[in-house]
């Protein structure tokens, strides 16, 4: 904590700036007042002066004549004396022709201090002339004005006007501005004190014991102190320190944990030093369609903000490790002006530790590539939903294109790497494997496929099933959730292209090139976080009081609004529900939160509507004041947000016609530190080949799904309080780390300088982490 010394020393350095700035700021205005107001007295007075000379001139000029006859100064003494009486002069003299003073007032002398001296008669010619002078220490202004005759000058006058008044007025006001400064050095230093007292002292106070709680692991997020203060850019790098300690802090605690207990839970830690030793020096970069950082232009100001994505999660740690790089569409307002040249950056802003490259597409070419081939073609394709996919000629050359224009950044990121890997993300980029393993055939290539693989006869429908296949195959290794999955694939190919399917390794021999298909089950990040305080039904009541509802029981639904989640299938099990026992009117309220998705598509936009009409359509069949059967709230929800719903839901619904995995069903399961809450869980998601003591249904069975709703609100806390723990204990062994140390290890264990014919010389893929 800063002592009084240094507050002191610190309040003398302030003090003696401030004083000083001030003091020159001061002393500057008083001089320009000063000299303003000085200036205007003199312009007056040299105004003044030459209209009382006139005046003395014409009627001093009758006397010059008549002393030239009568040879006196009489008359024109007497002049001179009542002018200055009349008009308050300081003196007043008359010179000859010659220039030497013939006549002057009685005083004039006193007040000069000597008797007044020969004037030059150079400037009569040009008129009058005036000067300041000093006299006796009093300032004089002197106005001298020729008389003028046919024959030439007769003589002249000179009036003195005493100026002493400018000086007085001027010391006055230097005295003035003198004073002022003092009063305030004085104020300065006492608000000075003041601000060190309760701007520097107290929040230093506050964030040297923050500090000192950080080190005992025992603080809070952020210090006690005001963003927007002076101490604003200090808290949130001081923050940031903090937040990277906590997190090393706690990576290591669970490792100790994990160690002591004996177990093999992967962490972000362990990943991270798994991947430094598979990859050795080799570099990895990952390829997406969704970049992990975005830059937007928000109030004027350009924010950084990471979209919500458990492949950022999954990815990020890997990324790190080896110092790798992420290519992906730049899609944020403002991510143009926060790339170099070369269109990269470092992330994560904070604390930089590998490169993200942006892709450009035009919104034409975002239009054909993504919504059109990828979203209207591909999605339908590989999901048995249902709705027919549209394959149009303009969409599939977009398609090629971007997936050129992604692998060409690849090689150019890749160019000075040595046996790089590439991680290619997802259906946007089927083509990408074989571009980049025909320009790089050193890199070892794999690529992820995050949802279904239909079966032949559905994905014989795509009029480039050839095109696509081979470009998959260029990849070594090609992962997919399920095993099911995979084994769509390789009957695909089996009954598609020329190869040789390998059953026994999953593997399939295309012109003497080895792709092995395996499953790798995504999953999320789990916490290790203690049960919260909160109980369940405080936390219901807090989140429906918000939209004015109350319901004692509480369902919980989380997708994006799209066909293959079977949300309208899910609202009609509701109001079957309600028909069938409506002693759960009132008592039981379903939460939709469905975030708009891909609404430039018909289809989507078709579905939007059809979803609202039916929440609305059973709401006013079932509702009261105060209570609705379905709340749906239509907008993007961060995973902060939603949190809360998993934590207070006594069931979760997740009844997708047709899904890869599903994370929110292992979300939900993340989130129940209680361990109570009960998961619905469709047959038809990848997650329900894993998570066995979920309530699994058919969604297009309204009447089952009516049944399962009911099942797992009448459910013996007993019974939901171990399913849970074990659905928890699954989830927790087989988190999104594990999946990443999975895909990385079996790539990195590929072999390519091994001959792969004959069979026996192919390729091996290592032993997988468990």
């Amino acid at each position: 904590m800063m002592d009084s010394k240094e507050l002191m020393r610190l309040s003398v350095r302030l003090n003696l700036s401030l004083i000083a700035g001030v003091a020159i700021v001061s002393l500057a205005i008083a001089y320009y007042q000063t000299h303003a107001e000085t200036s205007g007295m003199k312009r007056d007075l040299e105004r003044h002066a030459p209209m009382l000379a006139y005046t003395l001139e014409t009627a001093a000029a009758p006397l010059f004549a008549l002393r030239a006859e009568s040879g006196s100064y009489e008359d024109l003494e007497n002049l001179v004396s009542r002018f200055q009486d009349q008009q308050g002069l300081a003196g007043v003299a008359a010179y000859d022709a010659q220039g030497q003073p013939v006549v002057q007032t009685l005083d004039l002398a006193t007040r000069l201090g000597h008797a007044p001296t020969p004037v030059e008669r150079a400037h009569w010619r040009a008129g009058g002339a005036g000067t300041f002078i000093h006299a006796q220490g009093r300032l004089m202004y002197v106005y001298e004005s020729p008389i003028q005759s046919g024959d030439g000058p007769l003589g002249a006058v000179a009036i003195y006007e005493d100026a002493g008044y400018i000086q007085t007025r001027e010391v006055a006001l230097w005295k003035h501005a003198l004073t002022g400064l003092v009063v305030q050095t004085a104020l300065i230093v006492c608000v000075t004190l003041l601000i060190l007292q309760w701007s520097l002292r107290r929040p230093l106070a506050r964030l040297t014991k923050w500090l000192s709680d950080v080190h005992r692991g025992s603080a809070a997020v952020r210090p006690d102190i005001t963003p927007e203060g002076t101490f604003g850019p200090l808290e949130r790098e001081v923050a940031k320190l903090a937040v990277s300690l906590t997190a090393a802090r706690a990576a290591a605690e669970e490792e100790a944990r994990l160690r002591d207990l004996g177990e093999s839970i992967w962490t972000a830690e362990r990943l991270r030093v798994s991947v430094q030793s598979k990859l050795g020096g080799s570099r990895l970069f990952a390829i997406s369609n969704r970049e992990p950082y975005e830059h937007l232009r928000r109030n004027g100001a350009i924010e950084c903000s990471v979209p919500a994505s458990g492949l950022v999660t999954a990815l990020e740690p890997i990324l790190r490790a080896c110092d790798g790089t992420w290519i992906a569409q730049g899609t944020g307002d403002a991510d143009r002006e926060a790339v170099d040249d070369h269109d990269r950056l470092r992330v994560p802003p904070d604390h930089p530790q590998y490169t993200l490259r942006r892709v450009w597409l035009s919104a034409e070419e975002e239009q054909g590539f993504y919504l059109g081939f990828a979203n209207e073609g591909l999605w339908p394709l590989c999901h048995i939903a249902h709705t027919r996919p549209s394959f149009r000629a303009s969409d599939w050359e977009y398609y090629q294109a971007a997936n050129r224009r992604f692998a060409d950044a690849f090689l150019e990121e890749a160019a000075a790497e040595r046996d790089p890997l590439a991680l290619v993300q997802d259906y946007h980029f089927a083509l990408a494997p074989r571009m980049i393993k025909e320009a790089r055939p050193d890199a070892r290539v794999a690529i992820f496929w995050h949802i279904p693989w239909p079966n032949p006869e559905a994905f014989a429908i795509c009029p480039w099933q050839r095109e696509l296949l081979d470009g998959l195959l260029g990849a070594d290794l090609i992962g997919f959730h399920v095993q099911s999955h995979c084994n769509n694939f390789l009957d695909t190919v089996d009954r598609t292209l020329e190869s040789r399917i390998d059953r026994e390794r999953f593997a399939v021999n295309r012109r003497k090139h080895f792709t092995f298909v395996r499953p790798f089950p995504i999953s999320v990040n789990f916490p290790n976080e203690a049960a919260p305080a909160e109980s369940g039904y405080t936390l219901r009541s807090a989140l429906l009081r918000k939209f004015g509802l109350s319901a004692p029981m509480l369902g919980i639904g989380v997708d994006r609004v799209d066909y293959t989640k079977g949300i309208p299938e899910r609202f009609r099990a509701i109001e079957m529900f309600f028909e069938r026992w409506p002693s759960y009117r009132r008592q039981f309220t379903f939460v939709q939160i469905g975030a708009p998705s891909r609404t430039h598509i018909r289809r989507y936009h078709q579905l939007m509507e059809e979803v609202e009409s039916e929440a609305e359509r059973i709401n006013r069949r079932f509702q009261s004041s105060d209570w609705r059967p379905i709340l749906f709230l239509p907008r993007h929800h961060s995973h902060q947000e939603i949190l809360p719903y998993y934590r207070a839901a006594d069931v979760c619904m997740v009844t997708s016609l047709h899904d890869g995995m599903n994370l929110v069903a292992k979300e939900y399961i993340a989130a129940r530190a209680d361990e109570q809450g009960t998961l619905i869980l469709s047959r038809f998601t990848g997650a329900s080949q894993e998570l066995m003591d979920a309530l699994l249904v058919n969604p297009y069975d309204t009447e089952q799904l009516a049944d399962a709703i009911h099942a797992a609100l009448a459910m013996a806390p007993q019974e939901k309080q171990a399913r849970m723990a074990r659905m928890r204990t699954y989830v927790r062994e087989h988190n999104i780390y594990l999946w990443a140390g999975n895909l990385i290890s079996d790539l990195a264990a590929i072999r390519l300088d091994t001959p792969q014919e004959p069979v026996h010389e192919e390729p091996r893929i290592l032993a997988r982490a468990s």
